[in-house]
């Protein structure tokens, strides 16, 4: 039987050690985005409460904004994991302010997402 831990701070220990392991695998039902590590065989669950987009600076010039307006940001993040998954990563996390950032190397836009539970999934 898999063990389940709800803390952030076994999702941080394990992107610490091997951060080109951990992947993002899906966005699943009420706005939990799924990591998975192989290296240790991990799931991550991260209950989503509020995601905010942010383009990249050289999007932000040529748009003359910063996001896209009257867009939800999960919508944009959904979007962007089901069109190329295997170009958004992890690339900062806060487990103090449960603050997690992913980033799609396609469309460079950055995804700050507010995390309201963390659940580590181990075998």
């Amino acid at each position: 039987m898999a063990q389940i831990v709800r803390s952030g701070a076994f999702l941080q220990q394990c992107w610490s050690v091997h951060p080109l392991c951990v992947t993002v695998k899906r966005i699943g039902e009420h706005g939990t985005v799924v990591l998975s590590c192989t290296s240790c065989k991990s799931a991550h669950y991260l209950r989503v409460g509020i995601v905010v987009p942010q383009d990249s600076p050289t999007q932000r010039e040529g748009h003359g904004h910063d996001g896209d307006e009257g867009t939800a940001g999960d919508l944009l993040l959904d979007a962007c994991i089901t069109a190329h998954r295997a170009s958004v990563s992890l690339r900062e996390m806060d487990v103090f302010q449960d603050l997690v950032v992913l980033r799609c190397a396609d469309c460079r836009r950055r995804y700050t997402l507010h995390v309201s539970a963390f659940e580590t999934h181990q075998k």
